[in-house]
């Protein structure tokens, strides 16, 4: 299964050594799934970290080897999901995990994914991290 970190969880997978979205890191080195995310992501999650715990920079980096950068996505991809009605900083999240034919988007914006959750987009299902972990350890 092909799961795309958000930025929020890549944030929080290196924000926490202990944290629950580690478990994804963990299943993944298991062969349980496939971790994914774009460069638009990732540059948001190192943004943040930077700016409120610049000493988590290298243990993003670290759980980054671990994870498939997907290229951007299409134009026609990008419109469609800002047409979801998601803010510019998202709908590329969105595109890209479509386009890079991932089973789930996890994320933790439950205020700007929050009528997406649970939902089946293009092939994509948008998660909660806590709801994508369950589903990978049923």
């Amino acid at each position: 299964m092909r799961v795309f970190l958000d930025a929020n969880v890549l944030f929080s997978a290196a924000y926490r050594e202990t944290g629950s979205v580690r478990v994804f890191f963990a299943l993944a080195a298991d062969g349980a799934c496939r971790l994914v995310s774009s460069g638009h992501a990732i540059e948001e999650a190192r943004r943040n970290l930077a700016a409120r715990y610049p000493h988590r920079l290298a243990d993003l980096e670290s759980l980054l080897g671990t994870v498939e950068v997907t290229p951007e996505p299409r134009a026609a991809t990008l419109e469609w999901a800002a047409s979801m009605g998601l803010p510019p900083k998202d709908a590329p999240i969105l595109a890209a995990a479509v386009d890079s034919r991932c089973h789930v988007l996890a994320t933790g914006d439950r205020r700007d994914f929050g009528r997406l959750l649970g939902r089946r987009v293009r092939g994509t299902v948008v998660m909660l991290p806590a709801d994508a972990i369950g589903l990978l350890l049923a």
